[in-house]
Parts: structure tokens; C-alpha cells; sequence
């Protein structure tokens, strides 16, 4: 499994819209949660994958594909603390 949060900036005052769509599409698989935040980025996308290859599909052909999305930074998580 992949884990990584993907770091949304989004032209100004549409973050919620982009949050809001990605709880709507329940198709978008891997998508554990979506938030609005204050700060350097206006939302944060949690994802939880099987592989690279399919991180990247999300990422190319779903999130960075959404209106208003201006730009993504991707962190893949390399050790987690979570006990799963």
C-alpha cells in the first residue's frame, strides 16, 4: 500500500468546492479524506492506494483534472506511526 497527501493550491476562495467534489465522487477510489485548510496550501487530500501506478492515476486523471485545482505537491509517506 501507498499512502501520500497531495497539497492543493487552488485559485482563491475555491478550495471548499474542490473538497466538496472529491466527497462526492465516491468513484474516486483511494481518496481516504479531503480537507480545506488555512496556510501555504488551501487543501489537503489524503490518499491510501494499492501502488505508484495507481497514486498516479489518481493524481493525473482525477485530482489535478478538477476546475479551479491551480497546482499539486505530492508526499508519499515513507514510515508511518499508525499501527494498522
Amino acid at each position: 500500500m501507498v499512502k501520500a497527501y497531495v497539497l492543493v493550491s487552488a485559485k482563491p476562495g475555491t478550495s471548499e468546492e474542490i473538497v466538496n467534489f472529491l466527497r462526492k465522487a465516491s468513484e474516486v477510489k483511494g481518496v481516504v479524506s479531503a480537507d480545506s485548510v488555512f496556510g501555504r496550501y488551501d487543501a489537503i487530500i489524503t490518499l491510501d492506494v494499492e501502488n505508484l501506478e495507481m497514486l498516479s492515476q489518481v493524481l493525473y486523471k482525477v485530482i489535478e483534472k478538477i476546475p479551479n485545482v491551480v497546482r499539486t505537491e505530492t508526499c508519499i509517506v515513507m514510515f508511518s506511526g499508525n499501527k494498522k
